[in-house]
């Protein structure tokens, strides 16, 4: 007999975690399965370990520009510290702690492959080879995340490249990285190994532009500081063949111009696709290897009766660590048969880039809102025009531009690049998903001196 629950989810990530726990909190019997670890990509693979890389590289940087800190500076970074304190960030890759709050959750947890079978029926496969059949009676939520896209390169399988994966949980600097790649997975890991120590990387982007969906001038800050920081940058250059013979030793790219790269690992950023080839979607009509497409109430359309859902990277909408919580919230408080609408992924999403300079963003670009026909005008300063950036060392500056509804009067986008702007963002967030008039802003004051000053210069530029 099948095990019967007012919700199931499939997938034991950040997305899953919350929208389980969203419901069993308002009183739904909810089971959560997961194949792999609890916690997911973001905390394991993704999110928690490349920022636990990152962060130290930042420190001795910004010290680096700080009179006093700078002369008592010496030497490089200890890698090896790095990487433990990122094993240990990552909970020596142990998700015990995370199922104990599963568990603490009221959520009934499943470890096993979860597969769709029919209408509200889930199959598990049990690490011991055995099943255990499970039903909703209310809803079934997906919420498997994405994968690494490998692209159809010759060769590039065949030489076991690094993901994400093996990306943020190598034992070791590799003394030569190519990453492959322009988006922020390759320019995050790409500092990230080059600041660790490897002595040559080199990014290769196929597009003309690394990080293209962001504003023009903030993708040109941050290429020149990876210049600036050792990182060969290759924009406009297609992969044509990788060969590495047994897939170990040494890897070579050969590229569409004819030249070859020669590196001890390579390292593919170029995408992510859906984890939905395993998953029995075509059970209930949809196609597997594809997004599963959602409602704003994040239902599945096309399936009947409205009881499966679909969260984060899985829906394809955005693939966001905290956009698919977002989304989790929503759809749990649907499943309680709460009025709710997933908007703020389509027009208010906060992203930053853990670089340093650190680039942070919400809301629309420029471009988009003039493709969308709204009336737009920028406005943009240099982050040294404020007292509190000079405060935080010499030689730093960045840079932060508006963008703004001339018919509204209130901010459709932001974008800041410099020295720790991602707790800058929030305020900017705010902003653009609460549509707060400017004139309303120019009686939020920032506290003197801090970089949010910022915020008064740009205003001021715009004429308030």
């Amino acid at each position: 007999m099948a095990d019967a629950f007012d919700v199931v989810v499939i997938g034991g990530g950040p997305t899953g975690e919350n929208v389980a726990a969203r419901t069993a909190g308002g009183g739904l019997s909810t089971a959560i399965v997961e194949v792999e670890r609890f916690g997911g990509e973001c905390s394991f693979w993704a999110c928690i370990p490349s920022k636990a890389l990152l962060r130290p590289p930042e420190v001795l940087w910004l010290a680096r520009h700080s009179p006093g800190a700078r002369e008592a500076v010496k030497g490089q970074l200890d890698a090896s510290k790095v990487l433990a304190h990122r094993d240990q960030m990552v909970q020596g890759y142990d998700d015990s702690s995370q199922a104990e709050w599963a568990r603490g959750a009221k959520l009934e947890v499943v470890r096993g492959h979860g597969r769709l079978t029919g209408p509200r029926a889930v199959r598990v496969t049990l690490p011991d080879g055995g099943t255990r059949e499970l039903t909703a009676r209310r809803a079934v939520v997906l919420a498997t995340g994405s994968g690494p896209r490998l692209p159809d390169i010759p060769g590039l399988r065949e030489a076991k490249p690094w993901t994400n994966r093996e990306g943020t949980a190598a034992r070791h600097v590799p003394r030569r990285l190519v990453v492959l790649g322009g988006g922020a997975v390759a320019v995050e890991l790409s500092q990230a190994w080059r600041e660790l120590g490897a002595q040559e990387v080199t990014l290769v982007q196929r597009g003309e532009h690394i990080l293209g969906r962001l504003e023009p001038f903030a993708r040109e800050l941050l290429e020149k500081a990876l210049r600036e920081s050792g990182i060969t940058v290759r924009t406009g250059t297609q992969v044509t063949r990788v060969h590495r013979p047994e897939g170990r030793g040494e890897v070579t790219v050969t590229l569409s111009t004819g030249e070859t790269l020669r590196a001890d690992e390579l390292l593919v950023a170029m995408g992510r696709e859906a984890r939905t080839n395993d998953l029995g979607v075509e059970t209930v009509g949809l196609t597997p290897g594809k997004p599963v497409e959602v409602d704003d109430q994040l239902r599945a359309n096309g399936v009947k009766d409205g009881w499966l859902y679909a969260c984060g990277d899985v829906n394809g909408r955005n693939l966001l660590t905290h956009m698919g919580k977002y989304q989790a919230r929503l759809a749990g408080d649907h499943i309680l048969g709460k009025q709710v609408e997933a908007w703020a992924d389509a027009k208010a999403t906060p992203q930053v880039l853990f670089t340093h300079p650190q680039v942070a963003s919400v809301g629309l670009t420029e471009a988009e809102a003039r493709e969308r026909g709204l009336p737009v005008r920028t406005v943009r300063v240099g982050l040294d025009s404020v007292a509190g950036t000079a405060l935080l060392g010499e030689g730093l500056n960045g840079a932060v531009q508006l963008v703004v509804d001339e018919r509204r009067r209130i901010l459709l986008g932001a974008t800041f690049v410099g020295p720790g702007v991602g707790e800058l963002l929030h305020a900017a967030t705010i902003a653009v998903a609460g549509e707060v008039p400017l004139d309303r802003l120019w009686h939020a004051v920032p506290a003197f001196p801090t970089v949010s000053e910022v915020w008064l210069r740009l205003l001021e530029s715009y004429g308030l």
